[in-house]
């Protein structure tokens, strides 16, 4: 990954916490593992568009090891007992078309509700425009409520996937 800006760390106070928003890094692959094992089946349903229990080394990798131009993601953390715990992350990935990049955005059960995902989602479309970005675009199961509301409040617009009357395409364009 390239050298992160300064402006990428965040520390603020969140529902009363401290937290932390920071760029992953290939070192949190064992963090993003605990995230992904704590989230409930349907957070993860949303997330993965279906059950799962574990995640590969091999995804883990993907998701961890980003270079910050054709990959980037944040991930929000606190510290409890000393230890660094991740409550969500935000992250896009390039695709096929140029200039075109999908977003996926996860928040911990517990932190559902508090702002987290507009603050993850706001550092990575902000650092995303920085970079050049001209668009993002998400695919969302149709009765996600919360993400609908989120990319609303974002300015995102909406539309029913063509392929897929289940899903819903949330896109931004710079």
């Amino acid at each position: 990954m390239e050298t992160a800006d300064v402006e990428s760390f965040i520390k603020c106070e969140l529902d009363g916490q401290s937290i932390t928003i920071r760029p992953i890094n290939i070192q949190d692959m064992t963090l993003e593992s605990d995230f992904i094992d704590h989230l409930s089946p349907e957070t993860k349903h949303y997330r993965f568009f279906g059950a799962i229990h574990n995640v590969s080394e091999k995804t883990l990798k993907t998701f961890c090891d980003v270079d910050g131009k054709r990959t980037m993601a944040f991930i929000a953390t606190e510290l409890v007992n000393a230890k660094e715990i991740e409550i969500g992350v935000c992250r896009y990935v390039v695709t096929s078309k140029p200039d075109v990049y999908e977003l996926a955005l996860t928040i911990a059960d517990k932190w559902q509700h508090k702002g987290l995902g507009k603050l993850l989602m706001n550092q990575l479309i902000s650092y995303a425009k920085s970079h050049g970005i001209k668009w993002l675009y998400s695919v969302e199961l149709a009765d996600n409520a919360l993400m609908h509301n989120l990319c609303k409040e974002l300015g995102m617009q909406a539309k029913i996937d063509p392929d897929d009357v289940h899903q819903i395409i949330y896109s931004l364009a710079f």
